[in-house]
């Protein structure tokens, strides 16, 4: 796609985007990286721009049925506490028999010792590499947090080059509801400085509301594929019609994205939620159906089923219940987005895991 019809309508917004600090070339010896240009050329013909295949593939298998990675238990917490290196191979040794493709969302050390224990033990996992961008318009204190996290981003992708295939730059930074929505011309500039210092495939992800706006289509432009957020329970779906619902999102998304590979970066099922929770944008508000262990059983089992018969990448949120998400402990034990995971905060996995896995073992067994 060509950006010179984008000019007028975002040549005001370009002035003074420039970078005060520039990512410097990763450590790694074996790469020569380019430059990273100071400011953003949205005039760029569409022959400088050859998008990268994004391939999901662990030699010769086929891994697209992923999963996103929370690596954090009880009393962890981004910027707070992380794991110890026993603990995520913990983790990844009961998330390798079943998924070979996990999602981490950001460029810190604890996902520098994920990738470091993937690639010390030789585990048969790959990694989409995520980038945590948030506004740095309204916060300006937030713009070194950014550079930070691009520039680990480009050292980390670029010396686990085997293990990291993909590159995850800002998570629901466009939509509109987002805390931490950021200017489009920002995220640009970050998606371009990494693009060029780096080889893997670029995305960003973002809720299906963003997605189906004509704006979406600059963004999509810059590129390799497009990351989809989509969640029937937080859009007052019932069970039983989830699945067509997301088959309808996804399809609608590729009728107004074409020429787009798109992949869901984000869907599941959680298993407790607070119906006290009432109000504009609140679970107790917005969910409409049943949340439980069984559902999402049903969920699974489903949602699966379709991956399977659309040869869709698709990352199933998420691996391991949460504690420290929807205000920590000074919320109440039932809020929502603690109970997405499959497994138990302890890692013991949950029974509607338990069930679907032996299900799925009698499937195949037949």
């Amino acid at each position: 796609m060509q950006h010179s019809r984008y000019v007028s309508i975002f040549i005001v917004l370009l002035t003074g985007l420039i970078l005060s600090c520039q990512p410097q070339p990763p450590a790694a010896p074996s790469m020569e990286k380019t430059p990273v240009p100071r400011e953003i050329d949205l005039n760029q013909n569409e022959t400088e721009f050859t998008k990268r295949p994004f391939k999901p593939y662990l030699g010769e298998k086929w891994i697209g049925k992923a999963i996103s990675y929370g690596c954090y238990r009880e009393g962890q917490a981004p910027g707070v506490k992380g794991p110890t290196e026993e603990e995520i191979l913990e983790d990844l040794n009961i998330l390798s028999p079943h998924w070979n493709f996990v999602r981490v969302y950001g460029s810190d050390d604890d996902s520098e010792r994920v990738l470091k224990v993937i690639h010390d033990n030789q585990l048969p996992i790959r990694v989409m590499l995520g980038i945590w961008l948030e506004n740095e318009t309204k916060r300006p204190e937030r713009k070194p947090e950014n550079i930070k996290q691009v520039k680990r981003g480009i050292d980390l992708a670029n010396r686990f080059s085997e293990e990291v295939i993909a590159i995850n730059v800002g998570n629901e930074t466009q939509v509109e509801w987002s805390w931490h929505h950021m200017e489009m011309l920002n995220l640009i500039r970050y998606i371009r400085e990494v693009r060029q210092s780096t080889t893997v495939p670029i995305t960003t992800a973002d809720d299906y509301n963003f997605w189906n706006k004509p704006e979406s289509k600059l963004v999509a432009s810059e590129i390799d594929f497009i990351g989809l957020h989509a969640y029937p329970l937080w859009n007052g779906k019932t069970l039983e019609g989830a699945i067509s619902w997301i088959d309808n999102i996804y399809k609608s998304a590729q009728t107004f994205h074409p020429n787009m590979l798109i992949a869901i970066t984000e869907t599941g099922w959680a298993t407790v939620y607070d119906p006290s929770k009432q109000g504009p944008g609140e679970e107790g508000s917005l969910v409409k159906t049943e949340v439980s262990l069984k559902a999402q059983e049903y969920f699974l089992e489903h949602f699966n089923n379709w991956i399977e018969e659309n040869q869709t990448t698709a990352f199933l949120f998420e691996a391991f219940d949460e504690p420290w998400k929807g205000g920590g402990a000074q919320s109440g034990p039932n809020v929502m987005e603690k109970h997405w995971g499959v497994f138990n905060e302890d890692r013991t996995p949950k029974a509607s895991l338990f069930n679907y896995l032996n299900n799925q073992s009698h499937k195949e067994k037949e």
